[in-house]
């Protein structure tokens, strides 16, 4: 699978998903590639999109969702609430 810089995997995922993260790893590291087509359905919960979607490209690196407020929304959050929160 293709590797990206972790900032294009971050614009990549904020344009497909309208969700904003941020992958703590250090400069110059490499994940895989975000290729998915279509975003997640906003029924699903945080936790479960990470889990599901975004970890498994991240070779371990940590990685946290921000919300509107400039917080970690909770994991049980929905995908469609955490979209809102940018609304403003």
């Amino acid at each position: 699978m293709a590797q990206i810089s972790v900032a294009e995997f971050e614009a990549k995922v904020l344009e497909q998903e309208e969700i904003v993260i941020k992958v703590r790893a250090p400069s110059g590291a490499k994940v895989s590639d975000y290729k998915y087509e279509r975003k997640a359905a906003g029924s699903q919960s945080t936790t479960d999109w990470l889990e599901g979607r975004i970890k498994p490209l991240l070779s371990g690196h940590e990685v946290v969702v921000i919300d509107g407020d400039y917080t970690t929304p909770h994991g049980r959050t929905k995908l469609d609430r955490l979209r809102k929160s940018y609304e403003k």
